[in-house]
């Protein structure tokens, strides 16, 4: 051990926050390290989203296409499958969007539609906002019901 390679215990030695606008002695006063004026000198400054230092901003450039049809209804996919497993595990001879969302499928707003992925073996009576070909046969095969809300 000599003088040149002695250090202080590994956390004993804090490095300190910088203490700015205390005064000129500081050597961070005055401006505050902020440099002189204008808005990113100000409290509370935010550059913008997107900003691009007086460039023509990227989304401005790029060419837009397409449309949002705001007329859309987006409905939540629910299979057969899934019908036949909640109607054997709780005993269900109707299924409608209450239930549905009871058993967490969906939400409570949610437009349904019934799938015809799957298999279906029991008689159910099923409300619905809308119903594929395929769900739809396979339903009333078994003499169960199809009802749209």
């Amino acid at each position: 051990m000599n003088l040149h390679n002695l250090k202080p215990a590994e956390g004993s030695v804090k490095k300190e926050k910088k203490r700015v606008g205390r005064g000129q002695g500081s050597g961070k006063g005055a401006t505050s390290t902020r440099g002189n004026k204008g808005a990113q000198a100000r409290a509370g400054y935010e550059r913008k989203i997107g900003h691009q230092g007086g460039q023509m901003p990227i989304q401005r450039t790029s060419p837009k296409f397409g449309f949002k049809n705001i007329n859309r209804k987006e409905y939540k996919g629910i299979n057969l499958k899934s019908l036949q497993f909640i109607a054997e595990k709780y005993n269900l001879t109707a299924i409608d969007p209450q239930v549905l969302a009871d058993y967490g499928l969906i939400s409570k707003k949610a437009l349904i539609k019934i799938l015809g992925n799957g298999s279906l073996t029991l008689k159910l009576e099923v409300k619905a906002h809308a119903f594929s070909k395929s769900a739809q046969q396979a339903i009333e095969a078994l003499d169960g019901t199809v009802i749209k809300i």
